[in-house]
């Protein structure tokens, strides 16, 4: 009996093709994504090898999940320090959602023949993390052109395409490679009825690595890298400056932070230590102080803000500090006079009447200065945000001392800094830094910094908070506005508008950065036209949906008379 490589095994080349996309999220080194060239390639080479082989739906579809949910656990692991169960949800859950885009692939291939199959690949994908960017399960922490926020010096080009164009710029790759291997010269694959001897993975590659078939792959990967670096050499900081304080109280979610904890900090002294910090880093250029999310952990109503000891204070303390101004996180209460005024997201308490608990950006523009409010609207799902039919099957959950759907006001809320020159600050809260258009939306709106307030606190020393950090980087290319960012702990510090880091302080210790940043008011292209890649994919993966069904109503006979004439990949492969 022939012997059969391990390497042609479905769960070796799932476990390679999870290992490969892993990288783009390694918090490791600077070179690790250059895995996510060649990550798809073996799903290509698997789902390649389970069409020669006439293979079973259900095998197939084993064979790409295990691919999925292995990615998945590999980059967002670290889900579970917060709660186990919803760890292992957004694994299971979000690797069955990728299933979508690969299961339409693999019908287009079938009905409409190879060529526009592999062309339809790419564009299913895309469609599909626009969608995820938009839905009430949103969750778009692995799109692919997240995975360079690691190396921004590679995708400064981004201020033209978005996050979504380094998806793109992944799947031309890894699909030029796949047709280098896939090759009569280069690669044997078995069909149903033959074995094949294959000693490893070198053996897959019959030609030296630099040969002509490499050259269209290395060209897509070099030739985009070199125009990122050339922009980034010639880019320069626009915008005059502001001296911006960001202040990092160290205060730990699980035992400190909040009333309960088993070594609870009073609230009290909570905002003495981000006072006592702020205060340290000001000078008299200093025009803004930003504090972390959830800085003011008690629940604060928004109708009487100014009743409360602790904004008092804050107030007075800016009193003593003219022409500084303040933002901070805080978890605030917004009443309704009715049922009908309130949101569907409202509870109701007799006191209290119906009323929404809110994650929000707090702004102080001066000592008496009516406070503005920020309320975050891309929430968590499943943390913050619930549909109404997994109310009843996650309410068990706790990931941050609440559970159920926050409340939101979807407007747009710019902060504005008096002054000369004019400072307006887009608040994002935590999560909401890895959404692009809806980052840019704001810049459209007249912001020129970018302000962030964030716990990472609550996924202790992971790569979760390292990969948040760098996730901001890529908002700063897109719309080349400089960013601040304040965390409870974990990064404080600045990204600068080629998305370098700077300023960043110590981790796990209080303290505070200062720093002067650029307030550009000029729009990127992608600012301009927000996520055009994302919304042309989605009308692409609809007509060719359409088409797809259409074939299939046609009959078995016209799909097969359409195979016959169209040029698969397959026909330069020689039949064993």
């Amino acid at each position: 009996m022939a012997k059969i490589s391990p390497w042609r095994h479905p769960a070796a080349l799932a476990l390679l093709g999870a290992a490969l996309l892993w990288t783009g999220w390694s918090t490791s080194g600077k070179l690790w994504p250059l895995g996510l060239f060649v990550g798809w390639v073996p799903y290509l080479l698997l789902e390649h090898r389970f069409t020669q082989q006439g293979a079973r739906k259900g095998r197939v579809f084993a064979g790409t999940y295990l691919l999925l949910v292995l990615w998945n656990a590999f980059t967002v692991w670290w889900v579970s320090y917060a709660d186990l169960a919803a760890g292992i949800a957004a694994v299971v859950l979000n690797a069955l959602l990728m299933c979508l885009p690969l299961m339409a692939f693999r019908q287009t291939k079938k009905r409409l023949g190879p060529r526009i199959g592999y062309l339809a690949l790419p564009i299913y994908w895309i469609a599909f993390e626009q969608l995820h960017l938009r839905w009430d399960l949103t969750w778009p922490w692995l799109t692919l052109g997240n995975g360079f926020a690691a190396v921004p010096q590679w995708v400064q080009w981004y201020e033209y395409t978005g996050f979504l164009g380094g998806s793109v710029w992944v799947w031309a790759v890894n699909l030029l490679v796949f047709f280098a291997l896939v090759d009569k010269k280069t690669l044997v694959l078995a069909n149903e009825t033959a074995t094949a001897v294959v000693a490893g993975p070198a053996d897959l590659v019959g030609m030296r690595p630099f040969g002509t078939r490499f050259i269209a792959p290395f060209l897509a990967i070099i030739l985009p890298l070199i125009l990122s670096f050339a922009i980034g050499a010639t880019y320069q900081e626009q915008g005059p400056g502001a001296e911006v304080v960001v202040v990092q109280p160290n205060v730990n979610p699980y035992t400190e932070k909040f009333a309960g904890t088993p070594d609870f900090v009073s609230y009290d002294e909570q905002l003495t230590r981000l006072l006592a910090l702020s205060t340290r880093q000001l000078t008299p250029q200093t025009r803004l102080v930003l504090w972390p999310e959830t800085s003011l952990a008690d629940h604060y109503q928004e109708r009487v803000i100014n009743n409360y000891p602790r904004i008092q204070r804050i107030r007075a303390w800016l009193g003593q500090h003219p022409g500084v101004a303040l933002v901070t996180g805080m978890t605030s209460i917004v009443t309704y006079p009715s049922k009908e005024a309130a949101t569907e997201t409202a509870l109701f308490r007799d006191e209290l009447g119906y009323y929404d608990v809110c994650n929000t950006a707090a702004y102080f523009a001066g000592p008496a200065a009516p406070v503005q409010f920020y309320h975050k609207e891309r929430l968590v799902p499943g943390v913050e945000k619930i549909p109404t039919f997994l109310t009843s099957l996650i309410s068990h959950i706790d990931l941050g001392g609440y559970v159920g759907s926050y409340g939101t006001v979807p407007e747009t809320t710019l902060f504005r800094v008096p002054g000369a020159p004019a400072l307006v600050v887009r608040p994002l809260v935590c999560y909401e830094s890895i959404y692009g258009d809806f980052t840019a939306q704001y810049v459209r709106g007249g912001a020129n910094l970018l302000s962030l307030v964030t716990n990472d606190a609550w996924w202790h020393d992971s790569p979760g908070y390292r990969q948040l950090l760098r996730l901001g980087a890529l908002r700063a290319i897109e719309t080349r506005r400089d960013l601040a960012r304040a965390a409870n702990t974990g990064f404080t510090g600045f990204v600068n508008q080629k998305g370098t880091l700077t300023q960043l302080a110590p981790t796990w210790v209080p303290t505070a950065s200062r720093a002067t940043v650029h307030l550009n008011d000029k729009l990127t292209f992608y600012t301009r036209v927000g996520e055009y890649i994302g919304r042309g994919c989605q009308a692409l993966a609809l007509l060719l949906l359409g088409w797809v069904i259409a074939r299939a109503f046609a009959g078995p006979r016209v799909a097969n008379q359409v195979a016959r004439h169209a040029e698969p990949v397959e026909a330069s492969l020689p039949q064993q």
